[in-house]
């Protein structure tokens, strides 16, 4: 693997402890920027995820895990266990979460020149003192690289709510790329519908923001006032794990396959074409659909998204 990546992931890494009704626990890697850099990486681009992992059992599961697909795995060295989460899923699939998590990213250094793309998000950008951490790093990478940014809003995480909203939009304003749960804002703005929302974000920075509707699909902003739309395919769900984290991937993976990641291709982001934006949402929407028709977060390779693409459907415009 190249000693500079293509892209850079910086967050949490967590084992999901999957509780489904009357039958055993199972154990997932998990956490929302893990779940982020294990797609990209399964959709073939060179990814490095900056992280903590503990010297325990979970930790050693998510490291193979990431390994498997190729991902390089950066650490702070801190000794930290490794964060935890309980995943309990209701009989349609839905998830529900309780979190044993600490955040106390320390410094880490990135061989190599700077990566093209920074992705962050979740945990890893509510919960100090490693948010803090976090926010440093995306603007020591931010003149070479575009930034994208999921709030991956968990509300038994986020504290105090005025301070939640400040952290998001703060984050917000340093990004290119905003993606974010209907759910997601409906939490940070109860008060505002979440399109409204995603548009006033748009506004203090961002190239697009795209918002997610579960099986309603997803919709996407432009400046200028363009809106594109895309549903959802129909699929059987096994679990909604993971969903959101494949739609960012295969979102990232889409918008490098057209050039429009890194400082260079920033000018080009903002100027996106509508009907490229399009086909950015039916890779991404395919992703998602991938993942939530099997068990745990595993998104798709390359070879099973062009076969989800050829079942997904007709953008809505």
């Amino acid at each position: 693997m190249p000693d500079s990546p293509a892209l850079l992931v910086i967050g949490e890494c967590v084992a999901d402890i999957v509780r489904l009704p009357e039958a055993p626990d199972r154990i997932h890697p998990g956490g929302s920027p893990a779940n982020v850099a294990y797609g990209l990486a399964r959709l073939g681009l060179g990814t490095t995820l900056i992280t903590q992992l503990g010297p325990d059992s979970n930790g050693r599961l998510i490291g193979e895990h990431l390994a498997s697909a190729g991902v390089r795995v950066l650490t702070d060295g801190s000794g930290a266990p490794t964060p935890a989460a309980t995943v309990d899923l209701d009989e349609a699939g839905r998830a529900a979460y309780t979190f044993e998590i600490t955040w106390t990213l320390g410094a880490v250094q990135l061989p190599g020149e700077p990566p093209r793309h920074v992705h962050t998000g979740s945990v890893a950008t509510a919960l100090e003192p490693g948010a803090a951490s976090v926010l440093d790093l995306v603007r020591s990478f931010r003149p070479a690289a575009t930034v994208s940014y999921d709030p991956n809003v968990r509300p038994g995480l986020m504290g105090d709510h005025a301070r939640a909203v400040h952290r998001a939009e703060r984050c917000v304003a340093l990004s290119d790329v905003v993606k974010a749960s209907d759910e997601d804002l409906r939490w940070l703005y109860p008060d505002e519908a979440p399109e409204k929302a995603a548009v006033r974000w748009l506004h203090s920075g961002p190239a697009v923001v795209l918002v997610t509707r579960g099986a309603g699909g997803a919709v996407a902003f432009l400046p200028g006032g363009a809106t594109v739309s895309i549903g959802a395919p129909p699929v059987r769900v096994a679990d909604t794990v993971g969903a959101g984290d494949a739609f960012m991937s295969g979102t990232l993976h889409a918008l490098a396959s057209y050039g429009l990641l890194g400082a260079q291709g920033r000018a080009r982001l903002r100027s996106m074409d509508p009907a490229v934006l399009r086909d950015v949402l039916r890779r991404a929407v395919a992703s998602a659909a991938v993942t939530v028709a099997r068990a745990g977060a595993l998104p798709p390779d390359e070879a099973e998204l062009e076969r989800a693409l050829t079942s997904a459907p007709a953008p809505e415009r």
